[in-house]
């Protein structure tokens, strides 16, 4: 008895510093998060509040003015009126420092205005905030994606809000910077820290006293001896169960030891099982994880892929069903006048169409570099393919090579989706003609081209059968006319936002149907005057 209760004032003490230890876990983990969040609304709120100020700054700018002085650097009676507009938004907004500036690229920035009035037009400080973000709302005009928070020693704890200065013909001179003070945060989230302190150590003193009384009364002595074996248990490695037999109390409990002693002997039963299991099943998640990555890398995914190209605008994209997917698209120049562009579907999914997938791919890019028309490249692959392609797989490709001065192409279609076309002012059609088989179904085969040419303004859309079979719950395709009708929507759009809203349909009529196929698409619009 003495033993037992020695035991039960230690597991009773156990149990309530673990109590203590999870509430105060408990307790840290809804502090800190309410910290977090408090302290990024609180951040957000006041960058918000540097945007409405840079926002009716800019409205009263005059941007092609602020062009000049970033041209001249010169300061006038004008310049000098500018200055003294900022210094009374800045006094009236209370906000810490407003100034405009020609952000470099060696994270300085020289200033054309300065609300403070002790900095001259011309004159170059350290940009104070993340350079990156400064750098690219200069460069590209987009809003920093976060608040731009620092705490100097030269100027304080602030948030910095960065607009783009644009003149009149849209071109981006300077950048306009709202600095607002954040030193009363400090104090606000001080205070609040205390309060969820003293309030969660509060709650925790009574849970865990009620909490640990009522547990030892009823648990603790007649559960330490199950407990002991467990811990034995778990010591021993889980290499055999030890039995229980000594523990007669004809209750719930005795229930309790018999059901541990059984669960006991499963572990170690199954526990090997269950690790070589868990191994083998990381091994392939990893092994997946890789190929998809490698399949994803290997399709053209930078947009525009061609920056100083300017007779046609390309955009395509991939979804694989599975980790990995049998479709692929390419498009690659062949010289400075001919663009190959290729659509494919190879058989089957998974991890053999995707092998299947990186040969058909290879072989059609490094056949088409060598020179030849559509059907010669495709008959060259249709015969590589079929050596010893005992998995029989097989692939439908579209395949064209365009002319980039003359509009002109030829296309071989084996066995794979009508193309569809757009004419200038019109609207998306299918292009119906008789297939070729498919690329691996048969050695010796010879393929047809068809002639087909693109005026400026005209587009070519092609896809996997993946869009048209997409089904819903009711077990309905999705369908070539309402391909078109999506495609038609908005006929003028570039390659990209056709592409999402044909996307955006498909996903619409899906809803919450399993994808059960690849989905690619390639949209190409001609643009070269000739």
């Amino acid at each position: 008895m003495k033993k037992i209760r020695y035991l039960s004032f230690g597991i009773g003490r156990k149990m309530l510093i673990r109590i203590i230890l999870m509430t105060t876990l408990i307790c840290t983990v809804t502090t800190l998060s309410g910290y977090l969040q408090y302290n990024y609304t609180i951040r957000k709120m006041y960058n918000d509040k540097g945007y409405a100020v840079g926002n009716i700054i800019l409205d009263h700018l005059d941007g092609d003015q602020v062009a000049r002085y970033a041209r001249t650097w010169t300061a006038d009676e004008k310049h000098a009126e500018i200055t003294e507009y900022l210094k009374s938004v800045e006094k009236s907004s209370g906000a810490a420092f407003i100034y405009i500036g020609v952000p470099r690229e060696d994270h300085t920035i020289r200033y054309l205005f300065d609300s403070s009035g002790t900095v001259s037009i011309g004159e170059v400080d350290r940009i104070e905030a993340d350079f990156e973000e400064t750098w690219t709302a200069f460069t590209e005009g987009k809003r920093p994606e976060s608040h731009l928070v620092r705490n100097s020693k030269k100027y304080g704890y602030l948030t910095s809000s960065v607009l783009p200065v644009t003149d009149s013909q849209g071109h981006i001179a300077a950048l306009l910077i709202v600095d607002i003070w954040m030193k009363d945060i400090l104090t606000v989230l001080q205070s609040y820290i205390l309060w969820m302190v003293v309030i969660a150590l509060g709650i925790m003193a009574v849970f865990a006293t009620i909490y640990w009384l009522y547990m030892k009364r009823h648990f603790v002595v007649p559960l330490i001896q199950i407990r002991e074996n467990v811990t034995e248990f778990a010591a021993g490695e889980t290499k055999e169960a030890i039995p229980l037999d000594h523990i007669r109390t004809n209750d719930e409990i005795q229930e309790l030891a018999e059901s541990v002693h059984g669960m006991e002997k499963d572990i170690v039963k199954y526990i090997d099982n269950i690790r070589t299991i868990t191994a083998e099943k990381e091994r392939i998640g990893a092994e997946l994880n890789v190929a998809t990555q490698i399949q994803a890398d290997m399709l053209p995914r930078i947009f525009p892929p061609f920056p100083d190209r300017h007779e046609f605008d390309i955009y395509a994209t991939m979804d694989p069903a599975k980790e990995v997917g049998g479709d692929f698209y390419d498009f690659f120049l062949l010289d400075q006048d001919h663009i190959g562009l290729v659509m494919a579907d190879v058989s089957g999914k998974g991890m053999p169409a995707a092998l299947f997938m990186v040969i058909a791919k290879t072989l059609i890019k490094n056949r088409a570099h060598m020179g030849g028309g559509p059907a010669e490249v495709l008959e060259y692959v249709n015969g590589q393919l079929c050596e010893g392609n005992d998995a029989e797989l097989f692939v439908t490709v579209w395949f064209a090579i365009l002319d980039l001065k003359t509009g002109k192409g030829l296309a071989v279609n084996a066995g794979h989706e009508h193309p569809t076309v757009r004419r200038a002012g019109g609207k998306y059609e299918l292009v119906v003609y008789r297939h070729a088989p498919a690329l691996a179904v048969m050695e010796g085969m010879k393929f047809k081209e068809h002639e087909f040419e693109l005026h400026p303004g005209d587009s070519l859309f092609v896809y996997t059968d993946g869009v048209p079979e997409a089904t819903n719950l009711q077990n309905e395709l999705f369908g070539e006319e309402r391909m078109m009708e999506a495609l038609n929507r908005n006929p003028d759009a570039d390659p990209e936002t056709i592409l999402r809203t044909v996307r955006q349909e498909l996903d619409a009529f899906v809803a919450e149907a399993p994808q059960f196929d690849d989905i690619t698409m390639l949209g190409f619009r001609f643009l070269y005057d000739r």
